[in-house]
């Protein structure tokens, strides 16, 4: 199994995306069918993201696998303090994302969300 990511976003707020293929392509193959895929569909897609866009297309038309959330089978919180050691719910609804929030405490702050 091979492992591939995209990235996007800048310096403020940014996603990840991995995914995953039974035969390895080259990073500059990668590169460039990445690259074919976001010309194609920068300018309309449905998904939230580029990347998902993107990954879309890599699963349906060249054997990749996105590795989201909605496929976790699991999901476990690991600390050294016992206490915070659990088992995430997978079917609790997501929490809505307050960018604008999280970048005001990046920029007022010590460059991380509180």
């Amino acid at each position: 199994m091979h492992f591939y990511e995209l990235h996007e976003g800048d310096n403020d707020v940014f996603a990840d995306l991995l995914l995953a293929r039974e035969e390895e392509m080259e990073p500059e193959e990668f590169f460039d069918l990445v690259q074919s895929i976001r010309r194609r569909v920068t300018d309309g897609y449905e998904q939230n993201t580029l990347i998902e866009a993107i990954a879309d297309e890599l699963e349906r038309d060249y054997g990749f696998i996105a590795i989201t959330d909605d496929r976790l089978t699991a999901a476990i919180n690991v600390s050294r303090d016992e206490d915070e050691n659990f088992l995430a719910d997978l079917d609790a609804p997501a929490e809505e994302m307050d960018y604008a929030t999280i970048l005001a405490e990046l920029q007022a702050g010590n460059g991380r969300p509180n």
